[in-house]
């Protein structure tokens, strides 16, 4: 069998960049494109569509890739081997390149034998090709083995004399590589019955994470946005060059690149989705770009960067994320794009081709995805289905407007980001979105409380100094009590109260309520917690499923009528409900953390469960650990929460500024040692065309120094208080006093955020401490926010 071009070009081959997996790619395209041409002509296959891949185990090993195809004839086994172009239409396969074969085998191995028989064949036919011994216009050597099966079908290639390092990187990397096939093969692999086994295991399509079709978003209240947008785009049909696959002009005869005379028309379709996931991830996040069911491009951003067409070099910005960036993202999509060209290595599309530019133009528009931004560049608003969903989704706040899971005062993404690899690894109680609908759902019940709650004590439209004073605790002790009723009065009411509230008697004549009747009124009772509603548990312990409920009226008790602060009951299996008390003296008296308290009640039924021999106190500590990892002390959590709630409050006081049309006056207070800092920062996040234009509008607060918007916001409160950013009472107040005390209170929370969020580096627990509750306490303070048009 004839191997051309000569030897040495051909040893060369092993010196182009693969990847190993790429190596295995190129292999189990080959066997893809089989199939599918199987798949399409409609007909049963025998034996199913599978292709193995045997990893080396041990030094020595070989790499063997085997399929279940249809096997080749002795002329197309020759020209499958041969190092050139194939015979593949480049438009409706996989494997673009004969070569692709010789350069995956010679970068994996020194030696390859192909052995490929079909239906009805006498014997497997063959071919090995040394690369120690080839010399120029080396004639490879024919080989034959015995069939014991005359039905056997298929093709299998040996590589053996792994080369030392990629031997070593397929013995230890098993897992990997089945992961990221999984997910270059997912669409094939969920949308067509081919399997891929690896190393003895099959290979699971890695799918997306994403809201349900149904799914919405509410613009300004009354817009809805969908957060999945079906994709089909059929283009007009055109010419293609079948002996070089470039795309012709509609009147030519002749290729314009090869001068082929092969022109054939071909229709044109951009067609999938575009959506959001139902987590943020720092990386997994982006646009996957297809060809031919193969993803080329994986998680790819550069959708989310806007070039300016008349700019030059340096003006291209990120559009997204920009607010919060350090999360991550969460717009996502797959798009089939099976007439773009692709780079020979199958890692990228042509981008200079035309046909890319255009699948562009569509998903994304031709200017910027910021309203703002456009608007100023002169562009109408930019309505491409990204463009709408960078609207609809581009911040990350908790609740319905945004589609994010949050447990009544802030978002869960820890929470969501684990519930999306339960997703990824088939967990039935995470395949559908309802887990995260209902903690949006639950998100949305408990600031609605919260509303309710302080609304009892709310301070009138216009209150009067004393009322301010007492709003903010700053009052005597008995200027509260109604009636006349003096202080040691009030103090014997409350402990009558108390005492009754710890009896909890039965009332009279009535039979006793059972244990699921009791259940059943703490049920209708209560709401969700969603703060603690999780999941609980250590490897070495197991896990249970916790909804927790926060009664909202009466008192908890358990069996024998005793008033307890928490209460468990088991639902179903490992599924519990966990009733929590507010109204107990341990969480109103000495605020204690309910979390501590359901832990142990968690640790006490997992220590049964298991038979731990851990004591009480180690398992709490453990399930802390484990199960409620972001309530660690961590200064590098801490900071990052810190710097979250930063951003958002950057983001609604650079807003605040705008509306005040004086944007200038705020601009002013920036020290020159402020300003140095604010336009490095610039620079720092590619805004370099910014700083020629700092202080027009607020938006130069988004990279100010954090400490300088505690002092802006002492400087100009009137912008900022009274629901502008913060709910404090100002200008509504006439006495100097209880302006004074209202904005103490907001800066002083704010300082240290901004504090924590300005310095990085060791810090004792309780500094850390503070800086939480400060965050809890200013995110209570923050005032319904109005839908920023930015």
């Amino acid at each position: 069998m004839k191997i051309t071009p000569s030897s040495r070009v051909l040893r060369m081959l092993g010196e182009i960049e693969f990847d190993e997996w790429q190596c295995i790619a190129e292999l189990v395209d080959n066997a893809f494109d089989d199939f599918t041409e199987v798949y399409d002509s409609g007909r049963p296959w025998v034996g199913g569509f599978r292709v193995t891949v045997q990893l080396p185990r041990a030094v020595g090993d070989d790499l063997v890739v085997a399929d279940t195809g249809r096997g080749m004839t002795y002329e197309q086994l020759e020209s499958s081997v041969r190092a050139g172009w194939s015979g593949n239409n480049m438009h409706d396969k996989l494997g673009l390149f004969g070569m692709g074969f010789n350069v995956s085998t010679a970068r994996l191995g020194r030696r390859t034998r192909v052995l490929t028989t079909r239906q009805g064949d006498a014997e497997w036919i063959g071919v090995e090709i040394d690369l120690d011994r080839i010399k120029d216009d080396y004639e490879a050597e024919d080989i034959t083995e015995p069939k014991s099966d005359p039905n056997e079908h298929g093709t299998r290639i040996i590589i053996s004399g792994l080369r030392p390092m990629r031997a070593d990187w397929l013995r230890r990397n098993g897992a990997s590589l089945r992961t990221t096939l999984g997910g270059v093969y997912s669409w094939l692999l969920e949308n067509r019955p081919f399997e891929l086994w690896v190393g003895g295991q099959k290979v699971k399509p890695v799918r997306h994470c994403r809201w349900g079709d149904d799914r919405f978003a509410l613009y300004n209240g009354k817009e809805p946005i969908p957060a999945y947008i079906p994709i089909k785009e059929e283009l007009e049909a055109a010419l293609v060059c079948f002996d070089c696959g470039q795309w012709q002009g509609t009147d030519q005869t002749e290729c314009e690149n090869c001068g082929g005379k092969r022109l054939k028309a071909r229709a044109r379709v951009i067609h999938g989705w575009l959506g959001i996931q139902r987590y943020l991830d720092k990386r997994e996040y982006g646009i996957d770009f297809l060809r031919n069911g193969r993803k080329i491009l994986r998680w790819d951003k550069q959708l989310f960067t806007w070039r300016n067409p008349d700019g030059g070099a340096g003006n291209e910005e990120p559009e997204y994320p920009v607010e919060l960036a350090h999360q991550g993202g969460r717009i996502i999509g797959e798009i089939h794009l099976d007439h773009v060209p692709v780079t020979y290595q199958k890692d990228a599309f042509e981008y200079a081709d035309r046909s890319w530019r255009a699948a562009v133009e569509l998903l994304r528009g031709r200017g910027p995805l910021q309203p703002q931004r456009a608007k100023a560049l002169g562009y109408e608003e930019n309505t491409s289905p990204l463009g709408l969903l960078f609207k609809g989704y581009r911040r990350n706040d908790a609740g319905e407007r945004y589609l994010i899971p949050g447990d009544g005062r802030r978002p869960i993404h820890e929470d969501t980001r684990r519930w999306g690899q339960e997703f990824q690894r088939g967990n039935p109680d995470y395949q559908t979105d309802e887990r995260w609908w209902q903690a949006v759902q639950d998100h949305e019940a408990a600031k609605r409380r919260g509303k309710v709650d302080k609304a009892s004590a709310s301070t009138p439209d216009k209150p009067d100094e004393v009322t301010v004073l007492d709003a903010l605790g700053a009052t005597d002790a008995g200027a509260g009590t109604s009636s006349g009723a003096t202080a040691n009065e009030t103090e014997a009411n409350q402990s009558d109260d108390a005492q009754t509230k710890q009896e909890t008697p039965k009332a009279a004549g009535k039979s006793k309520e059972t244990r699921q009747e009791r259940i059943e009124r703490y049920l209708t009772n209560s709401t969700v917690y969603p703060e603690l509603s999780r999941d609980f548990g250590h490897p070495r312990v197991g896990f249970i499923t916790v909804e927790a409920r926060r009664l909202e009226t009466g008192d908890l008790a358990d069996d024998q009528g005793n008033r307890t602060p928490v209460l468990m009951d088991q639902k179903r299996g490992n599924d519990f409900v966990a009733f929590l008390d507010f109204g107990h003296d341990v969480f109103r008296r000495f605020g204690t953390d309910p979390a501590d308290l359901l832990l142990v009640e968690t640790a006490v039924l997992l220590k049964v469960q298991a038979e731990s021999p851990w004591t009480h106190s180690q398992l709490v500590a453990a399930l802390r650990e484990n199960s409620l990892a972001a309530t660690a002390l961590d200064p590098q959590i801490v900071t990052l929460d810190a710097r979250d709630l930063l951003a958002e409050i950057r983001q609604r006081m650079a807003s605040a500024i705008d509306r005040t049309g004086d944007p200038q006056r705020a601009f002013q207070y920036l020290s020159p040692d402020e300003l140095t800092m604010t336009e490095n920062t610039l620079v720092a996040n590619n805004r370099s065309p910014q700083t020629g234009v700092l202080g027009d509008n607020g938006d130069f607060l988004l990279y100010a120094p954090p400490l300088f918007l505690v002092r802006l916001l002492e400087q100009w409160p009137e912008a900022f208080m009274d629901g502008h950013v913060f709910k404090g009472p100002y200008g509504s107040v006439s006495s100097p006093s209880a302006q004074r005390l209202s904005l103490a209170r907001t800066a002083g929370y704010l300082s240290d955020i901004a504090t924590q969020a300005s310095f990085e580096g060791p810090a004792l627990p309780v500094q850390l401490l503070r800086t939480r509750l400060s965050a809890q306490l200013l995110q209570d303070e923050l005032a319904d926010e109005e839908e920023d048009q930015a």
